[in-house]
Parts: C-alpha cells; sequence; structure tokens
C-alpha cells in the first residue's frame, strides 16, 4: 500500500526531515519513539528502533538509501518481512512523496489481515504529517 502527496517544499527540505528519525514523534502521531541503535545515520545496514501506537517497538535495518531520492528499510518477524519505502521527486511547485509498506513471507496474509486498515491509515497520516511539517 502507498501514499502520495505533494509537498510545498523542495526535494532537500522534505530530505532532511526524513533524515531526522529521532525527531519523527514530533511530527508525526504514528511514531512515539525513534532511535538510531547504529552511529552513522542513514545508511544500508542501519538500525532504528521505533514504537508505534498498536504496533508496538520493532527495529528497521536500511536497506537501500538514493542520497536525496529514497531510502528503503525493513522489519522482520516471524514469517513475515515488512519492507518501508520513501520515495521523494522533483515537481512542479515542490516535492512528490510516496510512503510504501510492503509484506511478504509465508505469514505475510494474515499480517495484511490483522494490520492493514491500521496501516493504510499510519501511511496515509505520515504522508499529511510530513507535509503540514515541511509547508509550516
Amino acid at each position: 500500500m502507498k501514499a502520495t502527496t505533494m509537498i510545498a517544499a523542495p526535494v532537500a527540505a522534505v530530505w532532511k526531515v526524513l533524515l531526522d528519525v529521532e525527531r519523527w514523534p514530533d511530527w508525526t502521531p504514528t511514531v512515539t519513539s525513534a532511535r538510531w541503535l547504529d552511529p552513522g545515520g542513514m545508511r544500508p545496514g542501519a538500525r532504528v528502533r521505533l514504537t508505534q501506537p498498536k504496533l508496538g517497538t520493532a527495529v528497521w535495518t536500511v536497506t537501500d538509501v538514493q542520497p536525496g531520492r529514497s531510502f528503503v528499510w525493513i522489519r522482520r518477524s516471524p514469517g513475515v518481512a515488512t519492507l518501508g519505502d520513501h520515495v521523494l521527486t522533483d515537481g512542479p511547485g515542490g516535492t512528490s512523496v510516496t510512503l510504501g509498506i510492503e509484506h511478504s513471507g509465508p505469514l505475510a496474509g494474515l499480517a495484511r489481515l490483522l494490520t492493514d486498515r491500521l496501516t493504510r491509515r499510519y501511511v496515509e497520516t505520515e504522508a499529511h504529517s510530513l507535509k503540514a511539517h515541511c509547508e509550516a
């Protein structure tokens, strides 16, 4: 599932907000705590511990970073891998942001069944919250 929004701010400004993961709780209600577990910030292999209402605490590992454009991270739990992607595209009047979540693995169907509505709401809330924060 994906959520896309247009933000009236340059890509560099939006990217800076996304990179500052530990401050996400300041601008989105879907994250109550975020802490890097490894030094160096956003880079492949770096891990962050995120706590989210109704979803609890999970460790996400960065798998890919395209500076100024995108990053992907993954959360693994028994039977399910959850991939989160964050993509910025320069557009007329600002930055197009697409946030996505995708489940895979033998229990992915069950994960979708149990969390699909909440996950959709969180992805949409994060996109809109990012927009409000960057445009403020």
